[in-house]
């Protein structure tokens, strides 16, 4: 078999229709598009249009909103930093921040700040500079005498 012996198997493909040459063609007139106006013109369609009826993109209810000035956060697990400087990825001496962390490889990149949550238990005595910590999170670190300095504008607890 060679390239210039394919050939389509019989019926496959058919004829172009020539549309819009007179009544006697068959296609004639309107050329297969039925009747006149916005759907008889070419590239045209009504997005949404249910025939009347209420579309289904406003019969449903309008929920929520986008909050335009919410902080995207890293959370992090005291477990997970305490696992970190068991495989000797983090220097349990130096403070903790987004970008020690992302060079130990606990995160992927620094978004808008991190967060450290309280699951996991924590062995070393750190120091971190972190957007915040939740209540437990910051009890287990002052428990070993480490500290935590907030880099939230207000300077509270998140």
């Amino acid at each position: 078999m060679k390239l210039n012996d394919l050939r389509d198997n019989p019926g496959a493909t058919g004829e172009r229709m020539r549309v819009g040459r007179g009544i006697g063609s068959g296609k004639g007139k309107t050329g297969g598009r039925g009747v006149k106006g916005q759907k008889a013109r070419t590239g045209v369609r009504i997005k949404g249009f249910e025939g009347g009826q209420m579309p289904l993109h406003r019969r449903l209810p309008k929920r929520g909103f986008n909050n335009i000035h919410a902080l995207d956060l890293n959370e992090v697990n005291l477990g997970r930093i305490q696992q970190a400087i068991e495989l000797n990825r983090l220097d349990g001496s130096a403070t903790v921040t987004a970008a020690t962390l992302v060079e130990a490889g606990v995160l992927a990149r620094v978004r808008d700040g991190v967060k450290i949550l309280g699951q996991g238990e924590l062995k070393v005595k750190l120091s971190f500079e972190v957007f915040g910590a939740t209540k437990s999170a910051l009890s287990a670190i002052e428990k070993l005498g480490g500290s935590v300095k907030s880099l939230r504008l207000d300077n509270t607890t998140v």
